[in-house]
């Protein structure tokens, strides 16, 4: 592998704990040093950190607020 792309994915936790998860990527980048960009997308998929994941992570939250809201405003209902 290319030192400046080694030196890259050891600079970044998440990339150097995907590269050792998956080390056909050691290959891959060693063969095809442009397919970095690749690889950093294929690391954001596994860890859910694209953008996509990000929007429904927060929907989730967003959802989850609304039903407490509403939970508590129903117990008061109640009283």
């Amino acid at each position: 592998m290319r030192k400046d792309i080694y030196d890259y994915i050891q600079k970044k936790k998440s990339l150097k704990s995907y590269i050792r998860e998956q080390p056909l990527w050691y290959r891959t980048l060693s063969r095809n040093p442009e397919k970095l960009d690749d690889f950093e997308l294929a690391s954001m998929h596994y860890y859910k950190q694209t953008i996509p994941h990000k929007v429904e992570r927060f929907q989730n939250s967003v959802q989850m607020a609304s039903m407490m809201v509403h939970m508590f405003q129903s117990m008061k209902n109640m009283d």
